[in-house]
């Protein structure tokens, strides 16, 4: 009896993974973080976070955006100014990415520690 993947766990597999990409990257963490202050202007945001290119966070926001977890409201001022806030949805993210947070900020010790350890150990192996 030959053992397989049916097709409808495949197809939700590659859905949930185009979210987890997005949502596991580094500066959509930083993003979602920075919103759950205030909405904000680009360069404001770009100050905030710190080491992203203007080129990255104008694409993290496109797709914050696409995805309706930032809403993107162009105020009709001369020059116009553009203001980026979390939407519910958005909002929904901030609590589990401060709880994976807190995890990392709680176990971060141990992670480096147990990194030291295996490099060490794999460092002795001889070659």
């Amino acid at each position: 009896m030959e053992l397989t993947t049916p097709e409808p766990i495949h197809v939700e597999c590659k859905r949930f993974s185009s979210v987890l990409s997005l949502i596991g990257d580094k500066w959509t963490v930083m993003i979602v973080l920075t919103l759950t202050e205030r909405p904000r202007r680009f360069n404001d945001i770009k100050r905030t976070i710190g080491g992203i290119s203007q080129q990255m966070l104008a694409r993290t926001l496109r797709a914050l955006e696409r995805d309706g977890m930032v809403a993107r409201t162009v105020h009709p001022t001369v020059p116009p100014q553009v203001e980026y806030a979390l939407t519910a949805l958005g909002r929904s993210l901030a609590d589990p990415i401060r709880e994976l947070g807190f995890w990392a900020g709680t176990n971060i010790a141990e992670i480096e520690s147990n990194r030291l350890a295996f490099d060490e150990a794999r460092d002795s192996l001889p070659a």
